[in-house]
């Protein structure tokens, strides 16, 4: 089930993001991961949050703004299992979903936008924070 993220859920959400973060992001150094750990609760408040709820419990969830889907993240013990593709489908047709920002070096993640029907349209050589790891700007 789809639904609306509200802060008492932050803690769950976080878990998820280091769950996931761990299991894809094996290019991140430990120290950015540290840093990323301690800024991503700001970001919540600047988008709008669905998660994915199974038997009562968050296993995954996105983050969208301005047709742009900021975040998405499925807990490790549930990925492949197309709770992405439903969430991002739902972001798509309920929330306008146009373009998404990937890691470059995140390959599964730039395979699975590209399933999904997005395109590469530019790449910048540093993410949002000045760090260098290039970002991949995907449109539909």
């Amino acid at each position: 089930m789809i639904r609306e993220i509200s802060k008492t859920d932050y803690p769950q959400l976080m878990k998820i993001w280091e769950s996931s973060v761990r299991n894809t992001h094996d290019f991140l150094k430990e120290e950015d991961f540290n840093y990323y750990k301690k800024e991503i609760p700001g970001y919540f408040e600047h988008v709008t949050l669905l998660g994915f709820e199974e038997d009562g419990i968050l296993i995954g969830f996105m983050g969208i703004a301005e047709g742009n889907l900021e975040m998405l993240f499925i807990h490790d013990d549930h990925r492949g299992k197309g709770i992405g593709k439903r969430l991002i489908q739902h972001g798509i047709h309920h929330l306008k979903v146009t373009k998404v920002d990937v890691n470059e070096q995140n390959k599964q993640a730039v395979g699975f936008y590209q399933y999904i029907g997005f395109h590469v349209l530019e790449r910048s050589a540093l993410d949002g924070q000045g760090k260098a790891y290039p970002i991949l700007h995907m449109g539909l």
